[in-house]
Parts: C-alpha cells; sequence; structure tokens
C-alpha cells in the first residue's frame, strides 16, 4: 500500500485546489460547506472565485442525486442514450425511413410525438437509423394517389398519413400530389367528415336568373341612352329585380347591336400631354387630399380624410397619413415625414387649398428651395396623384366601408399603402429594367437631403414638447391642457399654428385647441377645446359617467406662480479676524 504524504489541515481553498486530484474531488471540495454545514453559495463563491448559480446548482443537484451528480457521462453513455427509447419506437424510426427515405429527421420526431407521446432528437434518430433493428416492411402501404381507383379511398389515405403525425409537405412527396390539393383534401373532411371524402358533380346548379321576361324589361329601361350599367343595376333592383352590374352591361350590349339602343360610341379624344410629368426620380411630387365618406365609426361623424404626397416619376407613395380633420398641421406632419425620408423635391403641385398655400407652407417651401405650382381650376387630372386615388378606390374603400374603429381605418390604410407602392403599375408595364412596382422603380433614390438641424429651425419654429401626468394633462403656458389618459407619463408633442394649439403623439393628433393671446402675443389668454380626436390610445375601461352627464374641462387655467420670498440679510456684529 502507497504511503500518502501528509499536509497540515486547512480550509484555504488555494491551498485546497492544489491538492486535489481529480477532478470530481476538485467539485466536492468546491460544494462540501454548502452541502455539509450549510454555508450560503455566496460566500462559498467570493471566497473560490467561482460561478455563484453554478455552485448553486451543482449543490442542488449533489442533494438530489448523492455523489453520482459528482461525475460526467462518458462518451459511450452519450452514444448508448438512444437505447433507452422504447423497442418498439425505434422499431417505427427504422420502418418509417425504408418506407419513406424522403422523411426528415424531424418529421420523423413528428410522428413519433403522435404516436409514442415522445419527441426523439434528430442525433438519436440518426444513431438509431446507424445501429437500429431490422426493418419489418418492405414496401409502401399506399400506392401514389393518381394510382389509387377509388377516390374515396385516395383521399382517406391522406387523412390517415396526416392522423399519424405527416406533414403536408411529406404526405404530397410520398403519394406523389400537389401540396394545395393536399391541404384541400384536409379542409374538405375538416369541414365535411367522412362526406368530405367522396367525388362531387360540378354541374351548375344555380336557377338561370336571365330570361326573356328580364330582356325585355331591360330593353324598355335602355330607351335612355344615358343609363350605364351600374345604373341599369340600380334601376332594375328598385323594382325587386336582383341582376349584377356585369349582366346588365352584357344583356345592354346585345340590345345595342339588335336594337341600336343605349349610348352612342364616344369619339376617340388625342391624349393631351401632362403639364408635370417628372424627367427623374423626386423631380416633381403631387399632394392632395381625398375624403372617405362611408365608414362605421361611432366616434367620428361626417367623413374622415387621407392626406397623401405621390412622386410622379416612380408612382409611389411617399407618405401618407389617416386624418380626421383637413387643417394646416395635418399637412405639414405628412410633408415633414416624406422630406425626412425621401429629401425634397425640385417641385411640388397641388390645387389651390388653402393647407397648401397658406403662409407658412410656403414659408417651409422658400426655405426648402421647393418651387411650387398649383393646378388650373377645374383641371384635377393635372394632379397625378387624383389618378392614383382611383387606385385607392379599387384597392381599400371596401375596406373602409367595414370598420368600425380609428385604429381599424389605420391599419385599413397602412394595408392600402403597402399594397399600391408593392403591386405591380400600368405605368411601369414596358420598362426596360424589368422593375413594375413603384417601390422598385424608387428604390433608394433620395431628393435633396437636409440635417435634422435645418428641418428643425423651418418646422419646428413653433413646436413644444412636454409630459403627460398621470391624468393625461400636460403643462403649457400657465394652462393645464388634456391629451390623452392612455398615454400617461409619456411625452407629446405641441404645434402651435396662429391660433389653433394641437396635441400629437407619435404624428397622431390628440386633441386641438383655439386660443387667444394676451397683448404680449405669448402669454395664453383663453384655450376653447375645439376638436377631440378619436385615436387608438383610448383607455380599454369604460367610463363611470357618460360624456352627456358629466363636463369634464379638457382646457384649465392654473394659478399664477408665487413669488418666492428673498432670504431675509443676516449682518453679523462679528467681523472675522485674519488668519495672519
Amino acid at each position: 500500500m502507497p504511503t500518502r504524504p501528509q499536509y497540515a489541515h486547512t480550509e484555504e481553498w488555494s491551498q485546497i485546489a492544489q491538492l486535489c486530484l481529480w477532478p470530481e474531488q476538485r467539485r466536492y471540495e468546491l460544494m462540501r460547506p454548502v452541502v455539509l454545514y450549510g454555508d450560503l453559495p455566496a460566500d462559498r463563491a467570493r471566497e473560490t472565485g467561482v460561478n455563484e448559480r453554478r455552485l448553486r446548482e451543482q449543490a442542488d443537484q449533489f442533494d438530489t442525486e448523492g455523489v453520482i451528480s459528482l461525475f460526467r457521462p462518458t462518451r459511450k453513455q452519450v452514444e448508448d442514450h438512444h437505447r433507452s427509447l422504447p423497442p418498439p419506437m425505434r422499431q417505427a424510426i427504422v420502418d418509417l425511413k425504408t418506407e419513406f427515405a424522403g422523411l426528415g429527421l424531424q418529421e420523423i420526431a413528428g410522428i413519433c410525438y403522435v404516436r409514442f407521446g415522445r419527441r426523439p432528437s434528430p442525433i438519436t434518430i440518426r444513431q438509431v437509423l446507424a445501429d437500429g433493428p431490422r426493418p419489418t416492411v418492405t414496401g409502401r402501404r399506399f400506392a401514389p394517389y393518381a394510382s389509387i381507383p377509388d377516390p374515396a379511398a385516395r383521399r382517406h389515405a391522406v387523412v390517415t398519413l396526416h392522423a399519424e403525425g405527416w406533414t403536408p409537405t411529406s404526405i404530397g412527396r410520398y403519394l406523389e400530389l400537389g401540396r394545395q390539393n393536399v391541404y384541400q383534401i384536409l379542409q374538405r373532411w375538416r369541414d365535411e367528415g367522412v362526406a368530405g371524402l367522396a367525388d362531387k358533380s360540378r354541374a351548375n346548379t344555380r336557377k338561370r336568373v336571365v330570361d326573356a321576361a328580364l330582356k325585355q324589361e331591360i330593353r324598355q329601361h335602355q330607351e335612355n341612352p344615358e343609363l350605364g350599367e351600374w345604373r341599369m343595376h340600380a334601376a332594375l333592383k328598385q323594382i325587386g329585380i336582383q341582376v349584377s352590374p356585369a349582366t346588365c352591361g352584357r344583356i345592354m350590349a346585345e340590345n345595342r347591336q339588335l336594337y341600336g339602343l343605349g349610348k352612342q360610341p364616344k369619339e376617340k379624344k388625342e391624349p393631351r400631354e401632362h403639364p408635370y410629368k417628372a424627367q427623374y426620380r423626386h423631380h416633381i411630387w403631387s399632394v392632395d387630399v381625398r375624403y372617405i365618406e362611408e365608414h362605421q365609426i361611432p366616434g367620428i361623424k361626417g367623413p374622415f380624410y387621407i392626406l397623401s404626397i405621390l412622386d410622379n416619376f416612380s408612382r409611389a407613395i411617399l407618405a401618407s397619413n389617416v386624418c380626421q380633420r383637413q387643417d394646416e398641421m395635418s399637412y405639414l406632419l405628412v410633408l415633414i415625414a416624406a422630406i425626412r425620408q425621401h429629401g425634397s423635391p425640385d417641385l411640388l403641385v397641388s390645387d389651390s387649398g388653402s393647407i397648401f398655400v397658406s403662409k407658412q407652407a410656403k414659408f417651409i417651401y422658400d426655405k426648402l428651395h421647393i418651387q411650387k405650382e398649383q393646378i388650373h381650376k377645374k383641371q384635377a387630372w393635372e394632379n397625378l396623384i387624383e389618378t392614383q386615388f382611383n387606385i385607392q378606390r379599387r384597392l381599400a374603400d371596401f375596406h373602409f366601408a367595414q370598420v368600425t374603429s380609428w385604429e381599424g381605418a389605420k391599419l385599413e390604410h397602412e394595408r392600402w399603402m403597402e399594397s399600391h407602392n408593392h403591386q405591380s403599375h400600368w405605368a411601369h408595364r414596358q420598362r426596360e429594367d424589368g422593375k413594375r412596382t413603384p417601390a422598385e422603380v424608387l428604390d433608394q433614390a433620395q431628393g435633396h437631403i437636409w440635417e435634422a438641424a435645418q428641418l428643425h429651425r423651418v418646422f419646428f419654429t413653433r413646436r413644444f414638447a412636454r409630459w403627460l401626468d398621470r391624468l393625461g394633462y400636460l403643462r403649457f403656458r400657465q394652462w393645464s391642457l388634456y391629451g390623452e389618459e392612455g398615454l400617461a407619463k409619456q411625452q407629446a408633442t405641441l404645434w402651435l399654428y396662429g391660433q389653433t394649439l394641437t396635441l400629437e403623439y407619435a404624428s397622431t393628433p390628440l386633441t386641438q385647441f383655439t386660443v387667444s393671446f394676451q397683448t404680449d402675443k405669448k402669454r395664453l389668454r383663453t384655450v376653447k377645446l375645439l376638436h377631440r380626436f378619436e385615436t387608438q390610445y383610448r383607455l380599454p375601461q369604460l367610463s363611470l359617467w357618460n360624456a352627456d352627464e358629466v363636463k369634464w374641462l379638457l382646457a384649465r387655467r392654473l394659478p399664477d406662480y408665487r413669488l418666492r420670498k428673498a432670504a431675509p440679510s443676516v449682518v453679523s456684529s462679528l467681523a472675522q479676524l485674519s488668519l495672519f
């Protein structure tokens, strides 16, 4: 028996670490005061310089498993871990790969989870396939989809594989069937059950609407040459006949050929050259406001408005916003958003609307070197954005008519803007570079770029930042003004233009006031609520009182600050003596 060297007993970790011969012995000595004497892991970690969390985990594992927790698993134990899988699962893994070699490891794991309630790792599955049992299957369970003669049987094969955990992609590759067809079969199974497995007749069983009586009725109304297919549809609907406008148009076209009824073909006019045709990106911008009158937002009486800016060359919408008032502040918010992201254009085209030709707007045009042009009266076609609003009518008006909240209107507006900029445009159908969408044509081009400090001097001469309190109010020039309770403790922005004061957050107007000034033209004399906007920041909690029962003060004059009293001067009778 070898003699062991003798050392003095010590609790100093630096000396104990030098005496440890094995990693397991060192791990035990690290945690011994914690598991044996109940010392705090934090104190032991500072004493030894090891990670406290790791030390705590090792001590907990030692309490649970004992001395075995000190030993790391060997490579052989790791390699033999897959043998802990139940024999049926190991056999199923081998059979699945034999039946269809295209199954991936993750797909096999998903099938095992459905069948056995346990999801083995891909590494374990790979080891089972390498040295697992011999397969018990020799061929396919199901023939290709087109080779199964019974329609119900082949659809049942799709449902069976899906119930076993196969993904639609694997089912399609295994049965040689399109993935979309797999989804349709599973959809029919979910909706109809067993009845959805059989073939269905595709015969048209709808009742025919067009008959001789209907054609005669349309012929009588068609004597008015100004009626089109939509007006014809409305006239028939008024007397109780439901016919689509397309059907009316088809019958009216037949009557024109047979009886010479309806509108006479108009002479084709030569297309006029557009007066504001852009030669390059950000050469000319167009801006205008569109009214959305059909909606179901209860908090808004009348229409809401969409204010947009268009690049005439690429036809891309550069900036747009949904607003409840068409005022100067709403326009300037959209204008600065476009200039911040894309720079400024050489020329800006609009109609003679007051928000486009105001003094503040002209001041901005002059400072940013933007040439401003106005279209001729009653010549809306000269403003190119009017044509793009027709695209908005087709893409978004149906959805705008369905929205029931201001947040829904915002979402539909974002969807329209995304669709407009990323769908193929008629104006780009013959481009040689293959770019078809406004976003592709615009690309990363920018106009004249301005520094943030320059834009701040031009736009924000009357812009102020204030923090909302817990009730949604802010303090501005001795007045307490309401913004939105749902934005408590957030920073809002005030815009002061003339006698209009607007509170907004993240480019969304919250409230708007009319103000009057005192003789110094700075202090506010009166503040009256002009409009409270419907926003997505409203609190979901219902109010305890109805709006008609209690009149809330959204603008309140605060008392003036009291002057601070001057500290009394104390004259000491003692004179300080000199040190030297």
